[in-house]
């Protein structure tokens, strides 16, 4: 949940963009661009794709902002905007997709190297996710959206955000424990070969 203060600013931002207020965009931009990017990249795993994904849901929000009738709703309405725009860039890669398989030092790049370990493992479980499970636990936990604004986000009621964010944490830690004991094994049998 945003802070009460910045939740202001933003509904502040959003009132002076609906009222033509050029300054007041790149104000939101300037708030937004780093987080609805991050947002798309983790949805797409593509930091290329992302970038397109937040241009395209720019667009959107520039275009549509004059008809966001409660500017308390910006935060969910721009998520919302982005898993669709991220939806559709998945969807156009899929149907383009007929090249061989990527070369692991090209995705070792894009996805950047210099987070820390558990950042890497944490997206390295993240990736490995159904795309459902995916969205709703980077929306709840690294967005830190509440259950009703990622309702609001992903279209679905909020029981259903509940037992996706139940079904996804399933998911998740069993990929975790899988990582941890083959991590575990990977070191014993390092040990192993050192005292030989």
């Amino acid at each position: 949940m945003a802070e009460p203060s910045e939740q202001i600013v933003d509904e502040i931002l959003v009132m002076d963009c609906q009222s033509g207020r050029a300054a007041a965009l790149d104000l939101l931009v300037s708030r937004w661009q780093k987080r609805l990017w991050r947002y798309a990249c983790r949805l797409t795993r593509d930091a290329e794709g992302a970038w397109e994904v937040t241009q395209e849901s720019w667009l959107g929000i520039v275009r549509g902002i004059r008809r966001l009738n409660d500017p308390a709703r910006f935060r969910p309405w721009a998520y919302q905007i982005v898993t669709n725009k991220a939806n559709d860039w998945i969807r156009r890669k899929i149907k383009r997709s007929t090249s061989g398989p990527e070369d692991p030092l090209e995705r070792q790049l894009r996805d950047g190297q210099q987070a820390s370990e558990t950042s890497a493992d944490l997206e390295a479980i993240l990736s490995r996710l159904p795309e459902r499970s995916r969205t709703v636990l980077t929306l709840y936990y690294l967005e830190e959206l509440d259950v009703i604004e990622t309702a609001h986000v992903l279209n679905i009621p909020a029981g259903t955000v509940k037992s996706r964010l139940h079904t996804a944490r399933t998911e998740f830690k069993k990929l975790w424990q899988a990582m941890e004991e083959s991590a575990q094994t990977d070191m014993s049998a390092a040990q192993k070969g050192e005292s030989e």
